[in-house]
């Protein structure tokens, strides 16, 4: 009986199996880079707001706290956003005309919130707390990025799980006095490596990478 497949057959079926397994290997590896990318991630994308806020003006040029308008960071799961009449404890007296600001003025006028969108927003099934990060030393500009330098807010990281479990396993990287969470720029006045170590004793900090610390 003659032969149904010639000899070459049989390097086109490697070929062919090398160039589908290539095909397939490519697209989890594009498919795990794009996932990666700022392109779901939404990081660094600028986010249209009621009023463009500029926090490299308030914090940056006028020096004011976070803490000022994120009132309840320090002892609340929210940052939380200020109403209407912190804005106006300035504005009241600064700029009161100012075309820009009409609808803050119109806010206060008819008690009627602004209706601001969230740039940090973590998908309904993550779990997180501002108070317990800042108790143990983590600074705001560690997940937010240097607001001080933003004239529009934008995410700056990727709010990922990869993300978050780089600090969990290795907070000593990215702790820092408590005086200093609100510090734009912070350097320590000591190398990490000796500072962080002694600030995870000082803090008693234990980070928990189980599911259910976020996942709840």
């Amino acid at each position: 009986m003659s032969q149904i497949f010639r000899p070459g057959a049989n390097t086109l079926s490697k070929l062919s199996l090398f160039v589908v397994l290539s095909a397939v290997a490519g697209l989890i590896l594009v498919a795990m880079v794009l996932g990666r990318s700022s392109y779901v991630t939404r990081a660094n994308e600028f986010v249209e707001q009621p009023i463009q806020f500029s926090h490299l003006h308030h914090v940056k040029d006028d020096g004011i706290d976070c803490r000022y308008c994120h009132t309840s960071v320090e002892a609340s799961a929210f940052a939380g956003i200020p109403p209407t009449k912190t804005c106006m404890n300035c504005h009241s007296q600064l700029f009161t005309t100012a075309p820009i600001l009409e609808p803050v003025r119109a806010s206060f006028r008819d008690d009627t919130p602004l209706h601001w969108v969230r740039v940090h927003d973590l998908p309904d099934f993550v779990y997180f707390n501002h108070s317990i990060h800042v108790k143990k030393g983590v600074g705001c500009e560690t997940c937010h990025g240097r607001v001080d330098e933003m004239p529009l807010m934008r995410q700056q990281n990727s709010l990922q799980m990869q993300w978050c479990l780089d600090c969990h396993r290795a907070p000593e990287k990215y702790v820092r006095p408590r005086s200093e969470i609100t510090t734009m720029g912070y350097r320590p006045p000591v190398p990490q490596s000796v500072q962080g170590p002694e600030l995870v004793k000082a803090y008693d900090i234990h980070p928990n990478t189980s599911c259910s610390t976020c996942h709840r």
